[in-house]
């Protein structure tokens, strides 16, 4: 390959991770003049898992660097906003009820002497209210139904952070759309044979006689990992030990009627794993992820059914195996897995766009030279599988804190840090002092901080034995003015409800909308 030559770039596979490599791969390196030529090869009788409807609050990043319309964004995939994940039951009833406690994308820094997870500690508020509704403002907007934006809220921006609910199968759409209007080459074809020359693709072969040879291979063909198994065959690093739930059933229904969608991701701990429930706005994604060792598909997806009660009506079910862990090496060759070719972590926080577009980022620095080298694909395997270590890392710490008892998949979670032995031993730490920055400082974590680790670690009542004396007055003046804040914030926006009836214009127009789709 002349650097003097223009390069080339086949993604193997649409859906997210295809349209969305291709379309930053398109941006970054065609818009000043073309330099890659990119092409989707997207088979028409594969399709997508289309089960992933939940982002993290970064995401939006992503959309608003690839110069997409928010509000069309939302609109062509019946999005909701997100502020975080409501946990119901991963721990034992306390007084009765049910356990829960809800992560939010923000954390207010208040506070001179202590910070303010060590004030609410010190100040005895554990006794009157939840760690999350002591230290932010997205628990007090989600219970007054509110999001994030005002009436006049600039695109991707907020009071607070937050992510989204989204359809998919229409994002993959969306973003197909936009990637072709940009110059992104779509081909509908299968994938039917690949020639390979020791650890390089030479040429794909499809189902419709075309053939097509390529610099740079991008797989995203999902968990069959169609050319990465071609290149490097052994080469997968499972995470099933410490992250047991590998099957899925994934439902659809209606929302009741007069039932607004929820500003945020519920997950409830079940008998041998836990149920998401997103709502978009013209329907709830909800789906079991289990234990697939300790039940069938057909008990799952009865366990799911009376969790949703027998008044939900079921638009559609989907049962998935999902393969957890993740590659050895992403890049192989002139091979590159991205999306669930690359890996999987279950999806409890949201992480599977996040990860695409981490990989898309780092294929855009590291392709950028005039002849990546093997230091290149080092350099990019070694961060990936640290992203990928990470987040199974915070997994676990949702799971390993359980004191639920009530079934066995329940009872051996708690073993699940023997796989992670950072996160064994720095449990223990965390008894003696607050979770704080330096703790993870120096880690793959992109999204996922010190702020993230304490609602789940206080979430999950994993509390630190502090000897400090905290100030009263200090203590009343910092919960005050984060009291003033939180009603601040509700006065400034909307709610969600509201929001969206502005967003997608009057109910009889979205109705028609809808029926004519």
């Amino acid at each position: 390959m002349e650097s003097d030559t223009r390069k080339s770039i086949l993604v193997a596979g649409g859906g997210s991770a295809g349209w969305m490599t291709a379309l930053y791969l398109n941006r970054l390196f065609n818009h000043a003049e073309k330099t890659v030529d990119i092409t989707v090869v997207e088979s028409p009788d594969i399709g997508i898992i289309g089960v992933g409807e939940a982002t993290v609050h970064s995401v939006r990043f992503f959309f608003a660097a690839m110069g997409l319309d928010e509000a069309e964004l939302m609109r062509e995939t019946n999005a909701t906003l997100k502020l975080g994940i409501m946990f119901r039951g991963w721990m034992k009833p306390v007084d009765g009820e049910m356990h829960q406690y809800f992560h939010p994308f923000e954390h207010q820094r208040l506070g001179r002497v202590l910070d303010i997870s060590s004030m609410w500690f010190l100040s005895g508020r554990a006794a009157t209210e939840r760690y999350d509704e002591g230290v932010c403002l997205s628990a007090e907007m989600i219970k007054r139904g509110h999001g994030p934006k005002g009436p006049n809220t600039p695109a991707y921006q907020g009071v607070v952070p937050y992510g989204y609910h989204l359809d998919a199968t229409l994002l993959a759409r969306f973003l197909r759309k936009k990637a072709v209007e940009a110059g992104v080459v779509h081909v509908e074809a299968t994938i039917d044979d690949i020639d390979v020359a020791g650890e390089t693709i030479t040429a794909i072969h499809t189902n419709t006689g075309q053939s097509f040879s390529a610099d740079w291979y991008i797989d995203c063909t999902g968990f069959r990992g169609l050319l990465i198994d071609k290149v490097a065959p052994d080469n997968w690093d499972s995470f099933e030990d410490a992250l047991p739930c590998n099957r899925a059933v994934a439902l659809q229904r209606e929302l009741a009627p007069g039932e607004a969608p929820n500003p945020y991701t519920v997950a409830t701990a079940l008998k041998n794993g836990w149920a998401w429930q997103i709502d978009l706005t013209n329907r709830q994604g909800t789906g079991y992820v289990y234990d697939g060792n300790r039940m069938t598909a057909d008990e799952a997806e009865a366990e799911l059914r009376d969790f949703l009660g027998p008044q939900s009506r079921v638009l559609k079910s989907t049962h998935l195996k999902m393969r957890i862990g993740c590659r050895k090496r992403f890049w192989v060759g002139n091979v590159i897995a991205t999306g669930l070719a690359g890996g999987f972590i279950e999806p409890l926080e949201s992480t599977g766009l996040h990860l695409i577009n981490l990989a898309a980022g780092l294929m855009g620095t590291h392709l950028a030279g005039t002849a990546p080298t093997d230091d290149s694909r080092e350099s990019f395997n070694r961060l990936m599988r640290g992203f990928y270590q990470d987040l199974k890392q915070f997994i676990v710490l949702h799971y390993c804190l359980t004191n639920r008892d009530d079934t066995a998949f329940w009872r051996a979670a708690p073993q699940t840090v023997e796989h992670t032995p950072w996160l064994k031993a720095q449990l223990e730490v965390w008894k003696h002092k607050v979770c704080e920055y330096h703790d993870l400082a120096g880690a793959f974590s992109t999204t996922f901080t010190d702020e993230n680790y304490r609602y789940i670690l206080y979430g999950m009542q994993h509390t630190p034995t502090l000897g400090l004396v905290a100030d009263g007055a200090e203590s009343d003046r910092m919960f005050s003015q984060l009291r003033q804040m939180q009603e601040n914030a509700c006065a400034l926006t909307m709610t969600h409800a509201d929001y969206l009836a502005k967003l997608n214009g009057t109910a009889e127009q979205n109705l028609e909308a809808k029926a004519s789709a």
